[in-house]
């Protein structure tokens, strides 16, 4: 398969999910991303379990997430790039009726080269992404001399929350 040439800008995706087979609904998903014309995955993290979070805080008695990190270069603006990531997030049954329901699958772009987005739907770097463990474990064991615009080096910021997930795979 040929991939679109062009300008490519590298980006890093957290995918996670807690309904159904997350890891074959993760690995597919990831399958998809590299699929499209104009993203290739680069890198891939090792999957972190964690406990649910919820708009009142982790419950427990929802079932665990599931999640990674991965690395890709993409021609896709950063618009462009989150309506793709929303196709293939529907496509896996991703129903949106409440923040922090549970989910089958939810792909966040974490940072888009060094841009700063911010506008009613997209904000760039995430905006929670340095105070997530799920999303800075997996990326500071992927790619440990990673940093965080506006916060740092993802391996200093992710040594903070490894208590709070543990390595899936």
């Amino acid at each position: 398969m040929f991939k679109a040439v062009g300008l490519k800008t590298r980006a890093i995706l957290a995918l996670g999910g807690n309904l159904g087979d997350r890891v074959a609904t993760i690995r597919n998903a990831v399958a998809q991303i590299d699929a499209h014309d104009e993203i290739s995955v680069k890198r891939q993290s090792p999957l972190y379990e964690s406990f649910a979070m919820t708009a009142k805080g982790i419950d427990k008695s929802e079932p665990n997430y599931l999640n990674g990190v991965i690395e890709v270069s993409t021609s896709l603006k950063p618009k462009k790039l989150l309506a793709a990531l929303n196709d293939i997030e529907n496509q896996f049954g991703r129903v949106r009726l409440e923040r922090w329901a549970a989910r089958t699958l939810d792909i966040d772009i974490i940072t888009y080269g060094s841009e700063l987005v911010e506008t009613k739907s997209l904000i760039i770097p995430h905006p929670r992404a340095h105070e997530r463990a799920f999303v800075l474990v997996p990326w500071a064991e992927m790619d440990p001399a990673a940093t965080l615009p506006g916060h740092g080096k993802v391996a200093d910021l992710a040594a903070n929350f490894v208590s709070q997930v543990w390595r899936f795979e």
